[in-house]
């Protein structure tokens, strides 16, 4: 009789891990927390892919020299101090009321992961695998597809799954930027927020932007943001001309997608505009290019620029809306392994 090894795995292997992957956030705000988050993310060749040899030298020279200050300055502006980073807490507020909405079905195991920081991809693979699951269901929080989003979340999958001569089956749940509940919920968060603040003159879709490269190299992450912002308008029945869709947080000389969203501010404002209103439907969960860049920053534009009033619709994040959307996501995926 052929003896098992004594390492061998004494799991019961008839769970589902359902695993929730965000961007990633920094784990403080000083320059060495900084340093060590920026290097990861800006390190990713689905982040950044122009030559590398080249690449390495401005990274590793100027920007992590000079980089993290700034953006610590950026994150101190929102971090709670009992708290931590906006984007980690209500991650993991997501993940507890996710949890609560599947509490009969104790065939699944849920846990989360950031792609840049921690908890990485690569640990909560291997616990969810140690638990005894051998089905896997990744949900990157990308509404939208775009090779430095989602495909960089597969990437880091794959990589685990390289190294594992027992493989679990795996499904990625696919962007659902026309998702008709998301779309709803995302124009139903924007009606609850006139209810408070009033209609505005204009209504911004603001997407993170990309460079335009991307787009002319195949990537559909623009289709995908320009078809959520039509919905969206067409949910709402908002008129074209008091609408646009835009995209933010551009970074270095290379063009990215247009048009801008600073540079739409600028122009509504110079133009008469007083009072607008923005949502960020690309995220959904608060962090620093929503709570920071379009609360603080493009305010300070808009109102340098002869705006008054600037109203941030907030993310989906842990609320019933953002909730019930992505529990619907899951129990969608993960039929026919139950």
């Amino acid at each position: 009789m052929i003896q098992k090894p004594s390492d061998h795995i004494k799991t019961k292997f008839d769970k589902i891990g359902i695993l929730l992957i965000n961007l990633g956030t920094p784990e403080n705000t000083d320059y060495w927390s900084m340093r060590k988050y920026l290097k990861q993310f800006l390190s990713d060749r689905r982040v950044i892919d122009v030559f590398k040899p080249l690449w390495w030298l401005i990274l590793n020279g100027p920007i992590l020299a000079f980089r993290p200050q700034k953006s610590g300055k950026a994150y101190k502006r929102i971090w709670d101090e009992k708290k931590g980073s906006p984007l980690r807490y209500i991650t993991e507020s997501q993940l507890k009321k996710i949890q609560n909405k599947f509490k009969s079905n104790d065939s699944l195991i849920f846990d989360y992961s950031m792609r840049y920081g921690k908890p990485s991809i690569n640990e909560k693979l291997e616990l969810l695998f140690q638990k005894g699951c051998s089905k896997l269901l990744i949900l990157p929080l990308y509404p939208q597809y775009s090779a430095s989003t989602t495909a960089s979340v597969q990437d880091e999958v794959f990589k685990w799954l390289l190294k594992k001569r027992w493989q679990p089956s795996i499904r990625t749940i696919a962007p659902w930027f026309d998702d008709d509940k998301y779309i709803t919920n995302i124009a139903n968060s924007i009606q609850e927020s006139f209810k408070k603040t009033g209609k505005p003159e204009h209504l911004i879709v603001s997407f993170h932007g990309v460079p335009r490269r991307y787009l002319l190299l195949g990537d559909p992450y623009h289709c995908h943001c320009q078809k959520t912002g039509r919905l969206i308008k067409e949910k709402l029945k908002w008129p074209d001309n008091k609408f646009t869709v835009s995209f933010q947080s551009r970074f270095g000389p290379e063009e990215w997608l247009k048009p801008y969203t600073d540079e739409t501010l600028i122009e509504l404002a110079k133009n008469g505009t007083k009072k607008i209103s923005i949502i960020s439907p690309g995220f959904v969960t608060d962090c620093l290019e929503t709570l920071d860049e379009i609360k603080n920053e493009a305010l300070e534009t808009f109102q340098e620029h002869g705006g008054k009033n600037l109203n941030y619709i907030n993310c989906l994040n842990d609320g019933e809306e953002g909730i019930s959307l992505l529990s619907k996501l899951i129990q969608n995926n993960i039929k026919g392994w139950n």
